[in-house]
This record gives structure tokens, sequence and C-alpha cells, in this order.
């Protein structure tokens, strides 16, 4: 690590700490050469999740993007935030836990849906409405039969 005021590159480490979460080390270090101090931080290197779309588009997997769909399928409900957000938190871990690069879209929906399903099962055909692209009231009502077929 190169010292920021003299530019040597031989230091020592005095103290080294976790943040609260443990993803980040604070590392204090004194120069050899100047006898300064500074501080450095250290964190995984993360590499984000793509996702293919429908169309073999690949993005970025947008956790704030997820999170404004499950709101329009829950609006008006009663589901807490702290359950969208937990099951955001789970969702986001889950796809960085596969070692995959890239995710299909559709595992990403599968996944959101068998949680609204047991959140809310109005949110659910809501969701499902959207993200199946229903074209008319017999999806709906097909979609809803299976939904009742399960309880």
């Amino acid at each position: 690590m190169k010292c920021p005021f003299c530019a040597e590159l031989d230091n020592k480490v005095i103290d080294s700490r976790l943040n609260k979460e443990g993803t980040v080390i604070r590392r204090r270090r004194e120069c050899i050469g100047c006898g300064r101090r500074f501080t450095t931080y250290e964190q995984i290197e993360e590499l984000p999740v793509m996702i293919i779309k429908k169309d073999g588009r690949r993005e970025v997997f947008s956790k704030d993007k997820v999170r404004t769909g499950i709101l329009k399928a829950c609006e008006k409900r009663k589901v807490s935030m702290n359950a969208i957000e937990d099951f955001l938190d789970e969702l986001e871990r889950d796809l960085k836990e596969t070692g995959e690069k890239e995710t299909p879209a559709h595992i990403v929906g599968e996944k959101i849906m068998e949680k609204l399903h047991e959140i809310d099962d109005v949110a659910y055909v809501r969701f499902a409405s959207v993200y199946r692209e229903f074209k008319d009231i017999n999806d709906f009502i097909w979609e809803l039969k299976k939904l009742l077929s399960k309880q």
C-alpha cells in the first residue's frame, strides 16, 4: 500500500477492525518512510449478477426494480415493508450464492411469485397478471383456479 503522503510502499498495519456487518476491514497503517498514519479499507469485490431477459438482453440485477414491482403488487394490502425488504435481501443473496454469473429472468420471476403466494394471495395474482402477461379474464380465472386448488 502506497503512503498517500510520501508515496513510500513500505508500511505496517497498526490496527485492524471489521465493520458491524463484517463486510469491510478498516486498517490503520503507519508509513515506515515518513512515520505518518493513514487508514485503508478492504472489501470483497463482488461481480454483479446479470439477468437474461426474455428477449435475450442482459442487464444487471436491480433490487430497486424488483422492489418497485412488488410494491405495486402489494399496494393497499397489509404487507409490511420489513417482509418485502427481508425477501429482497434473501433473493439477492440467493442469486449471488448460486455462483452463476447470469440468471434467466423467469427464475427470478418465479421466486418472486412463490414468495408473494406465501405473503398475500391478491398481491400474488396482481404480480402474476403482469409477469405472465395475462391477455384476458380467462387467464385470471385459470390462475385463480390454480391458486384455489393449492389451498
